[in-house]
């Protein structure tokens, strides 16, 4: 074998490699530019009943008004409600359709994906 045919065959291996890893790049979802598609309802006593439209993935949301004496995650993402105001303290996950009510300290924000 050449050195000219062992050049070619190795650069023609890289190129095959790079295609394949920048389409596995494009593949991969970016959780983080999207939006959960639905609802998220929340009840505070100092405001009543309040809505999250659509929230952003991964994206710290707080529950103003004092925190959250019940939530429902009507959307299509998983909504994991934390105690603190800046989701570092896990309460509780929803799934999507899952609903709660919340006793002693409320939960004070929430991050959806």
């Amino acid at each position: 074998m050449s050195m000219t045919t062992t050049h070619t065959s190795k650069t023609a291996r890289a190129a095959l490699a790079l295609g394949a890893a920048l389409a596995l790049f494009a593949a991969l979802p970016t959780s983080t530019a999207h939006a959960a598609t639905g609802t998220f309802f929340y009840h505070s006593v100092q405001a009543g009943d309040l809505e999250m439209e659509n929230p952003a993935n991964g994206e710290c949301r707080l529950l103003i008004q004092g925190g959250a004496t019940s939530a429902e995650n009507g959307t299509n993402a998983r909504a994991t409600v934390y105690n603190d105001h800046g989701c570092e303290e896990v309460r509780t996950v929803l799934n999507p359709g899952q609903a709660t009510t919340f006793s002693g300290a409320l939960p004070h924000s929430v991050q959806f994906g």
